[in-house]
């Protein structure tokens, strides 16, 4: 035992290190998601597998050998949207110069203000804010607006007499960009049926790249925040702004002046 203590040294430590970042990255993907019911099924044809092999039933393992080899195929398909937007992400981070972060706190506090008229009046909204995926292929982009982003402008689209209060508003770069863009309704079956359309929305962008997106109910009031494909309800001013502050604040490469 002393002797396995006297060898370990700061490259164990590292590799440690790493083999637990990737399986607290793993745990992450696989949470509260369909994933869970379909890898321990894999661990069950994995499990078959080395049985088959142990116990000599030479077409059980040749059947087992030949479908894991498919079932690489199907989790690459299912999970190509997290495996494309990691790759696309991977190796962009760096730190914000100081006018990019009170860049990015002017344009939350314009975000929370509209947000907060918006819910008091029961206005539905969509806000869709881009970090570091680009996500115009991703939505059916709408009117072309470019402008900087206020309060006064995001209510004014959203109110019910506005030509292009359907749809969402796409800030990139700091600036509102696109209002009227309609987002993919999510797939997911455990998504609840009891969600609207704009809820449903939010979470089918943000299952596919990583934006940010607030969603004001029409019915309720209330205000959340989408990102992951997870969403976080009920928010008032004060927590909304702690929320766009931390998953804003790992926007890395794209809010440029």
């Amino acid at each position: 035992m002393m002797t396995i203590i006297q060898n370990f040294g700061w490259i164990d430590l590292l590799d440690i290190a790493i083999v637990a970042i990737i399986l607290y990255g793993v745990i992450l993907l696989i949470r509260e998601t369909m994933a869970i019911r379909l890898l321990a099924g894999i661990a069950v044809v994995f499990l078959l597998y080395l049985a088959a092999q142990l116990a000599g039933f030479k077409a059980l393992y040749l059947l087992l050998d030949n479908l894991l080899v498919y079932l690489v195929l199907i989790l690459v398909m299912i999970f190509h949207g997290d495996i494309r937007r990691a790759l696309l992400t991977l190796g962009k981070f760096r730190i914000m110069p100081a006018r990019k972060g009170e860049e990015e706190s002017a344009v939350i506090d314009e975000l929370v203000t509209a947000a907060e008229s918006l819910a008091s009046k029961k206005i539905g909204a969509l806000m869709v804010i881009e970090r570091d995926m680009n996500v115009n292929n991703f939505l059916e982009l709408g009117t072309e607006i470019d402008a900087k982003v206020t309060s006064e402008l995001i209510t004014s689209i959203f109110l019910p007499y506005s030509p292009i209060h359907d749809g969402a508003v796409l800030i990139q770069n700091g600036k509102l960009t696109r209002a009227g863009c309609f987002l993919p309704l999510t797939q997911n079956p455990d998504v609840s049926m009891a969600l609207g359309t704009r809820h449903r929305a939010a979470i089918g962008l943000t299952e596919l790249v990583d934006s940010v997106v607030v969603v004001i109910s029409e019915e309720t009031g209330k205000v959340s925040v989408v990102f992951g494909g997870r969403m976080t309800r009920d928010l008032d001013p004060q927590t909304l702004r702690k929320v766009l502050k931390r998953l804003l604040a790992l926007t890395v490469g794209r809010w440029r002046s």
